[in-house]
């Protein structure tokens, strides 16, 4: 495995420092860029923007490089760790900038940065207290909900008291239907047992919520705003992991609460992002928690033409420390190996600037932007106003989320609790199994 890594990071520097490249060899700026769909096209639009600046100057102006989506972050790990100065400034992902720290220099964006995209929105980009990166394009997650089944909820007195009655018995305690940005998630929980069948005969749908229960990394990015709510995260202040806490039980608890009786489909705990928005487009789910990126398929009429224009969304509900919105970015970060490093923070610098974030959002891309920014693209973007909104008001990083091993801490999250929900672990069991393995982890 040694030899196949060393041959890899051998050929991929020798591959990218190349001069049969096409204008590399002449580029005084070169950025890697994430290959394919909105983020290279938008990527494509600030650097022509940006070279035909004015003030840019031909030794500045910026080239373009892009390799394979397959296998990418190993590829460039293994060429930063071999010291190629092929491009200046590179990609980087908010959950493997510690993999990449040693390799990149910190950034001085400059003030004006922070009130373009917000603090939330920089600390996607941050490492041990420093900025790697421009943050340029986000994921975060909407609570989806059918509001055509919501308004029927609230206009209906019988409907009412059998959702108090459903709540008392499940979550012990009776409570009353609420408008969908009013909940708490007990709220959304009463909710989805209300529109189960199993639970209630006359549902006008089979499943309350749609949950992404996977042994799956990224659907414990989906879960952990959850737990997040009541006050959970990674490590404390010493270093200490703190999995094994209250809050994560309380969310671990709910989603399989939930699971149990019926409110989501028995096979869900082989479910991920797809299969989410199969369900959801069957127009047999009242609400579930999914990635932003699934708003242009489930709110479509074309792509989802049973639900589409009674879907929609507000931020994951509410929790005893306030609404929490799993965020995490992609964005570009300086390499520590490169020729022109002066050149390369001039248009780090640029790229942070509100008219470089409008270019972006414009051709496409999906920057979270203050509101004073985003405004100014509302009409063409709407969907940018929630993400920046969201993300600004509700989003965190937890502790420990951008660390070397932080996608390790994610898929051993998802192999633990996975374990819990399918009957197969105490959830003592679950949790501690993970709080060894994550303190291994996050020395």
């Amino acid at each position: 495995m040694t030899k196949m890594r060393s041959f890899l990071a051998a050929g991929v520097a020798a591959f990218l420092s190349s001069s049969a490249i096409p204008g590399i060899a002449s580029a005084e700026v070169t950025v890697l860029g994430w290959p394919g769909g909105s983020e290279e096209t938008a990527l494509r639009a600030a650097v022509d923007t940006y070279n035909a600046l004015p003030g840019t100057a031909e030794d500045d102006k910026v080239e373009l490089l892009f390799f394979n989506r397959e296998g990418f972050y190993d590829k460039l790990q293994a060429d930063l760790a071999a010291g190629s100065d092929a491009f200046d400034i590179n990609l980087i992902a908010t959950y493997s900038i510690g993999r990449y720290a040693p390799f990149m220099e910190a950034v001085d964006l400059g003030s004006d940065a922070e009130k373009v995209f917000g603090k939330p929105i920089l600390e996607t980009m941050q490492f041990e207290g420093k900025q790697y990166g421009v943050p340029t394009d986000l994921s975060l997650h909407f609570m989806y909900y059918r509001k055509d089944l919501i308004d029927a909820l609230m206009a209906d007195d019988g409907a009412k008291a059998t959702y108090a009655e459903i709540s008392q018995q499940y979550l012990g305690k009776s409570l009353e239907p609420k408008a969908p940005d009013e909940w708490t998630w007990d709220d959304w929980a009463a909710t989805a047992l209300y529109f189960t069948k199993s639970v209630n005969p006359d549902s006008p749908v089979r499943y309350g919520t749609v949950l992404q229960m996977k042994n799956l990394l990224f659907n414990i990015m989906v879960f952990q705003s959850l737990p997040r709510a009541h006050g959970a995260d990674w490590m404390d202040s010493s270093g200490k992991v703190t999995v094994a806490s209250p809050a994560y039980r309380t969310g671990l608890e709910l989603y399989k609460k939930l699971y149990d009786a019926g409110a989501t489909p028995k096979d869900s705990l082989s479910y991920e992002y797809p299969e989410t928005n199969a369900a959801w487009t069957s127009g047999q789910v009242a609400t579930a928690l999914q990635w932003n990126a699934a708003a242009g398929e489930l709110m479509n009429p074309e792509t989802a033409p049973a639900v589409a224009e009674d879907t929609a969304v507000v931020a994951p509900p509410a929790g005893t420390e306030g609404r929490k919105d799993h965020i995490h970015g992609l964005g570009l970060g300086l390499n520590k190996n490169s020729k022109n490093k002066e050149g390369a923070v001039r248009f780090l610098k640029w790229l942070a600037s509100e008219d470089a974030a409008l270019t972006y959002a414009k051709a496409g891309g999906s920057p979270a932007l203050a509101s004073s920014v985003v405004e100014k693209i509302a009409a063409d973007r709407p969907d940018l106003v929630k993400l920046g909104e969201f993300a600004g008001k509700y989003g965190y990083v937890m502790n420990g989320a951008t660390s070397a091993n932080a996608l390790s801490v994610y898929e051993v999250q998802a192999k633990e609790f996975t374990a819990y929900w399918a009957g197969q672990k105490s959830l003592d069991e679950a949790l501690s199994a993970a709080s060894r393995s994550m303190t291994d982890l996050l020395k």
